[in-house]
């Protein structure tokens, strides 16, 4: 069994108090990590603000985010395992979030290089003829990246690229029980040549280590993704210091009768199941016309039925354990609430340890759990509608606004919903699960703050800072 310490300053430090990676499918302790205190906190803080003393020009930037995305490559099969070890997600899920982290890579270096201003116009304004005025971005200085479970080496890469792309220094605490790929992720950094100081990487658990860092006012700039509940705490304590938040879902679907109600179907079961429902733009809620509502419920139970769950090193499965037994109790409850107040499982609904079946609800209610809180599981509900306009007030009557999908061929449709959703993405034709990397990727109301995907990412990261040059009276060269 490997202990695995932090990395500060450029070194890797052990501290006596541990925590523990427990194998998904058998139990077993498999490594351990030190727990970071107070003091390796203040180490780590200051060993950034050292390293900021010493800029990175953006082409070495540049040079070494693209020398890290090879060595992502080069390691592509150890970083699956350590993610479907870590996580259960199902092995061929864990390359392909392997071969994102990739591209999130090269688009935060390619944005090293674009890091850029704009002229003001000031001349225009009265008696400023001799005026010459620009912007410039600066980094922001130092980022506490904090990041979740679910996707933990790419959605580590969308913070960490972006902040080390836009010149800042990085303090990253990840989930604590996603220690390995983090591990794996700064010894990467290490080997491409990133200079100490730059990154540092802080384990333990979340309440404690959090507090920690958000205590420490030299932290210039927190971004996390993670539960709507921790990003309001964290928010509200990090007071007049910079912040994004990429917070909870309850992604809605709306299906129009026009349809292609077989594909549609295929596409809505694919993305609610995915890492075991696992992901903030999971298909959670489908809204159906009612004239195609049977059909639809149809072919979502067949389309279900084909799922195979298993081993998650098995190439041929596709839907491995939750993250913790305790996260599908939780999931199964909230289903047994649902139909003791009278929704219905169509299929599935059954858990055996971390495993919960890939399960359909339908007959429910707004006000029901699985409904107007993030499910965070292999589980959605169908709900039918009458018209549009109905279809649209359900999905906005929601805390969360994150994104949502429309299946349609109108064009007027589509465009409505476009106009009326309240969310921070609208996917036509395609699940609300839709993601890209290099798409801007944030939500409103209690999905977050802010923007993720590289380029708007090192908008947020970096200031705009006004130049002014005064020429008057200055005698030409």
């Amino acid at each position: 069994m490997r202990k695995y310490g932090l990395f500060i300053d450029g070194k890797w430090v052990e501290t006596e108090e541990e925590i523990k990676l427990v194998n998904k499918i058998n139990g077993e302790v498999e490594a351990l990590f030190s727990v970071a205190r107070k003091e390796e906190v203040s180490q780590a803080v200051e060993g950034a603000r050292a390293a900021l003393a010493y800029p990175i020009e953006p082409y070495r930037r540049y040079e070494i985010l693209m020398a890290a995305a090879k060595l992502f490559e080069r390691e592509e099969a150890q970083l699956a395992h350590a993610l479907t070890q870590e996580t259960g997600k199902p092995i061929r899920e864990a390359r392909g979030e392997v071969q994102r982290a990739i591209q999130t890579l090269i688009l935060s270096a390619e944005e090293a290089k674009r890091v850029k201003g704009e002229m003001v116009p000031l001349a225009g304004a009265p008696a400023c003829g001799q005026r010459v005025a620009y912007t410039k971005r600066v980094p922001v200085g130092i980022v506490c990246a904090i990041t979740p479970f679910n996707f933990p080496l790419n959605l580590a890469c969308h913070k960490l690229g972006p902040a080390l792309a836009a010149g800042n220094a990085v303090v990253f605490k990840p989930s604590s029980l996603t220690s390995l790929s983090a591990v794996m992720i700064c010894k990467i950094f290490e080997e491409a040549g990133l200079p100490r100081g730059y990154l540092s990487l802080l384990t333990g658990q979340g309440k404690e280590l959090g507090d920690l860092l958000i205590a420490d006012k030299r932290i210039d700039f927190y971004s996390f993704t993670g539960s709507a509940a921790v990003g309001k705490k964290l928010r509200d304590k990090v007071g007049l210091r910079r912040i994004s938040l990429e917070l909870g879902s309850n992604a809605a679907n709306i299906v129009h009768h026009d349809a292609d109600i077989d594909k549609t179907a295929a596409l809505c079961t694919k993305y609610a199941f995915a890492n075991a429902g696992q992901v903030c733009i999971s298909c959670q809620r489908v809204y159906v016309h009612k004239d195609v509502y049977e059909s639809f419920c149809r072919a979502a139970i067949a389309a279900t039925k084909l799922i195979v769950g298993g081993d998650p090193f098995d190439e041929k499965t596709d839907l491995g354990p939750m993250i913790s037994e305790a996260e599908a109790v939780r999931a199964e409850e909230w289903i047994h609430e649902a139909v003791q107040s009278g929704a219905k499982v169509l299929l599935g609904g059954h858990r055996q340890g971390a495993y919960l079946e890939p399960t359909i609800l339908t007959d429910v209610q707004a006000s029901m759990k699985v409904v107007s809180r993030e499910i965070f599981a292999p589980v959605f509900s169908v709900i039918p509608y009458n018209t549009i306009d109905e279809a649209i007030d359900a999905v906005n009557d929601s805390v969360y606004g994150l994104q949502a999908g429309v299946f349609t061929g109108s064009l007027e449709i589509a465009h409505l919903c476009a106009e009326k959703l309240q969310v921070g993405g609208v996917i036509i034709n395609d699940s609300a699960t839709f993601r890209t990397d290099n798409m801007p990727y944030g939500g409103v109301k209690e999905s977050g703050i802010g923007h993720e995907g590289p380029e708007y990412a090192v908008r947020e990261m970096t200031e705009e800072r006004l130049v002014v040059w005064n020429f008057t009276g200055v005698r030409p060269f």
